[in-house]
């Protein structure tokens, strides 16, 4: 049953990763004091996993949020024995976490029919309450999705990730020659002859401070989580958001992708990471290129503790010009393959 309320959720374009939801479990059904009936159980609230979902079909399909389950019935002298109530399911995507009003985790939904109980039902009415009936258990949920995809770009704005995403794969996400053109996660498949595949997401560009939520930090990190591996995206000209910011050299934005991870979650610097150096096309790129080669080969002399050594191979690339793109995809993506599926 679905009841009309408020929801508050968070969207970039037609992309919604939270939602707010009530729901109730349904109340039991009386008793028969004069003959000892038991009333029924009323019925369940779950949250279960569907592939094909996504959280902005579920609140197009019930805009009220209002989660219901059914009453159960009566006892009666036909049917002493009152049946449960009806049970309520919330379908939801895969990579879902479910939380109460408090932030407390109740479960995760990884893979398809993954099913969680957020609202039980009421005890029906029986001799140990004189026969009259519980109501329902009342619940404020929050479905907070994080996107799983075997592979996840990461990048500060303008670093070439959809540029990158749109070459490997068929996805088609908005590219220009401006910062943040990517406002919300993209997800590419890369198919193989063989029929293999791996997603990838392109995660909307970061912001120095993102670990503390600066810009839209905590609502695209919280994405890196559920990836296998991460693919460092690094413009070769290095990377200043606006003048009145410091101008970051190829080096200094991998150094502060890595720290930005770090300081938002530490165990994300157990992920295996790779690193494709962009825009080789550019004036000077090969000489600035060696530059960088030579920092990450030797960074004790550049600068203290890093988490450079992470990463497993580096490949120059040039998405405008599609060069290195077809040898790239062979041999980098069907690596990332291998470590993650294999």
């Amino acid at each position: 049953m679905v009841r009309g309320s408020c929801v508050l959720f968070r969207k970039y374009g037609n992309f919604i990763d939270n939602l707010r939801l009530f729901t109730k479990g349904g109340s039991g059904g009386m008793g028969y004091p004069r003959l000892g009936g038991e009333g029924g159980k009323g019925g369940d609230v779950w949250v279960v996993a569907h592939n094909k979902m996504t959280l902005k079909q579920l609140k197009d399909k019930y805009p009220q949020k209002r989660f219901v389950a059914g009453e159960g019935a009566n006892s009666r002298v036909s049917a002493l024995k009152g049946s449960k109530g009806k049970d309520c399911e919330i379908p939801v995507p895969v990579g879902v976490s479910v939380t109460d009003e408090n932030g407390k985790v109740i479960g995760e939904l990884n893979k398809e029919k993954d099913r969680i109980l957020v609202a039980e039902g009421g005890l029906g009415g029986k001799l140990l309450t004189n026969f009259l009936p519980l109501k329902g258990q009342k619940r404020v949920i929050h479905l907070d999705l994080k996107l799983i995809a075997d592979i996840g770009l990461v990048g500060f704005p303008n670093a070439g990730k959809s540029s990158l995403l749109s070459k490997i794969s068929h996805a088609k996400p908005a590219i220009a020659d401006y910062a943040f053109t990517t406002i919300k996660p993209e997800l590419g498949k890369i198919m193989y002859s063989d029929f293999k595949q791996i997603s990838v997401a392109d995660l909307p560009g970061l912001i120095e401070g993102a670990h503390m939520n600066k810009g839209m930090g905590h609502k695209f990190l919280k994405h890196i989580e559920r990836t296998k591996q991460l693919l460092f995206v690094v413009d070769i000209s290095g990377f200043q958001l606006s003048s009145q910011t410091h101008y970051r050299t190829a080096f200094e934005t991998i150094i502060l992708l890595s720290k930005e991870l770090e300081l938002y979650k530490e165990e994300l610097q157990t992920k295996p990471a790779l690193l494709a150096v962009n825009k080789m096309d550019l004036p000077d790129a090969q000489d600035k290129f060696h530059v960088l080669m030579n920092q990450l080969q030797n960074p004790k002399g550049t600068v203290q503790g890093t988490a450079c050594t992470v990463l497993r191979r580096i490949d120059r690339t040039s998405c405008p010009q599609g060069s290195h793109i077809q040898q790239q995809k062979p041999l980098e993506i069907r690596a990332f393959y291998r470590k993650v599926k294999e």
